[in-house]
This record gives C-alpha cells, structure tokens and sequence, in this order.
C-alpha cells in the first residue's frame, strides 16, 4: 500500500469525528442563525440585540477585563519562576499555581459558589478573623466572581505558555543585565518581555475564545442579569426553545472571537514580514 494512502487512512477518524462534532455543527447554527420562518433574514440577530445588547457588552468587557488581568498574572508569576532568588519559594510556587489547570470550569464555578457567597467560607474566615462583623460581609457572586473564576483557572495555562518561553531565552543576556545593575523588574519588562510577547499573545487568545465559550461558571456565579452570551442562549432554548435567536447570538460569539484571531493573525504575518 502505498505510504500516502497509509497516512490517508490514519487521519481519517479525525477528519470524521472533526467533521461531525464541530464543522457540521457550526454549518447548522450559522444557517440556523439567518432561518427566519423559513426563509433567508436577519430578524434572529434582530431580536438578539434588541434583548441581549447588554450581555453583549457585559461579555466583552468581562472577558476582556479577565484577560487582561490573566496577562498580568502570568508575567508576575512567570518571571518570578526565571528571576526568583529564592530556589525554595520557586520551587513552591511551580508546584503550587498549576492546580487550576486540572479543575473543570463547572468544578471551579461551585468551588467559588461557595467560597465567595456571603456566607461562604472566605468572608467566614474574615469573620473568624475579626476583620469583619458578619453584617459587613459582602457576597462576590457576580460580575467579580466571574472574574474570579476566569483568572484562577486560565492563568496557569497562560503562566506555563510563558515560563516556558521564558526559560528558553538567553541566560547571558539576563546575567549581563544584572551585572550592569539592572533590577529584575527592569530585567523582565525590557529584555525577557518583548522576546516571549508571541507566546503571551498566543496564550492569551486561547484563553480569551475558551471563557467566550464557558457556560457553567456564570450560570452558577452570576444568576441575575446582564449575564454572559452563553447563558443567554441557554436561556433562550430552555427557556423558550428558540434555537434561531440562540443560533444568533452564537454567531455573535463567533464574530468576536474572530475578531481576536485576526489581531493575532495580523500581528504574526507583521512580525514575519
């Protein structure tokens, strides 16, 4: 047989099981988003933003706020792991921030649930503290429990990406720095920085589309409204079993996480050039 056609037939589960769960699904919902009584139109996307205009917004800026805070959480501890002088608390802390990455999104959605409400065992342990009295507590479970739960969960992702990267770098450059006098904050943001930035911006997209595409966390976070796109179309097919305005808002979903894709597209083919 020839080799081609071996590799042919290796790769043809994938190509079904690709074919079957996600591309003919995604041809569905983006024809099903335009099925207006059967006929071609946009009253779906009409409707979805005259009802959901404000998760819309919501999303975005939730997701966005969350990447960029899953950024900043990622260089700190990212650079600490390549610049730490304290091999123990290095040590500890490459074993300690992986966690999240083996703890489902709907296991961190009832974890937070319960930590953050008002009787939840954070402000419980403030309490026990004397920081606060129990008619001071605060429950978190809403647009900052989203948040939350986002950046505890994708920023080991992101921080293994970029730690990675980072300990692939030049040492000599790092010790020439240091030598000269420069602090490791300097040391990370103008040496060790620029050189990992495709990574972080890999990272942080991937992790951007996935908390686009949650559903469990703000379903068990945040019950009032404005919620997340996700929860919306939920909503709207429980709720209602309307699949054209839920077809809709996916394709919203879709647009923006395109969106994100071109700016890393665009930014890969300018470094390239």
């Amino acid at each position: 047989m020839p080799i081609p056609l071996i590799g042919l037939l290796l790769v043809t589960p994938a190509l079904i099981i690709v074919l079957l769960l996600f591309i003919v699904p995604l041809f569905s919902s983006v024809t099903g988003a335009f099925d207006v009584d059967g006929s071609f139109g946009l009253g779906n996307f009409q409707k979805a933003f005259e009802l959901y205009s404000s998760d819309m917004i919501f999303t975005v800026v939730i997701v966005l706020l969350s990447t960029f805070l899953i950024g900043l959480f990622s260089i700190a501890i990212g650079g600490y792991l390549t610049l730490g002088s304290n091999p123990r608390a290095v040590a500890i802390l490459r074993w300690l921030y992986r966690w999240p990455l083996f703890v489902p999104f709907i296991v961190v959605g009832q974890i937070l649930r319960t930590f953050l409400a008002k009787n939840g065992l954070m402000n419980s342990m403030l309490v026990e503290g004397g920081i606060l009295t129990a008619a001071q507590t605060v429950s978190f479970l809403d647009w900052r429990g989203i948040v939350i739960a986002f950046v505890w969960k994708q920023t080991p992702f992101v921080t293994l990406l970029l730690s990675g990267a980072m300990a692939s770098l030049d040492r000599s450059m790092i010790e020439s720095a240091r030598n000269l006098g420069a602090s490791r904050t300097r040391i990370l943001i103008e040496i060790i920085l620029p050189q990992v930035l495709p990574t972080l911006l890999v990272g942080l997209i991937l992790s951007f589309v996935t908390m686009m595409s949650v559903l469990s966390v703000p379903l068990m976070i945040n019950a009032q409204s404005p919620t997340m796109i996700t929860a919306s179309m939920a909503f709207r097919i429980n709720a209602y079993g309307d699949y054209g305005v839920a077809n809709a808002l996916g394709f919203i979903s879709l647009l923006i996480t395109s969106a994100a894709a071109w700016i890393y597209l665009r930014q890969t083919m300018k470094e390239r050039a």
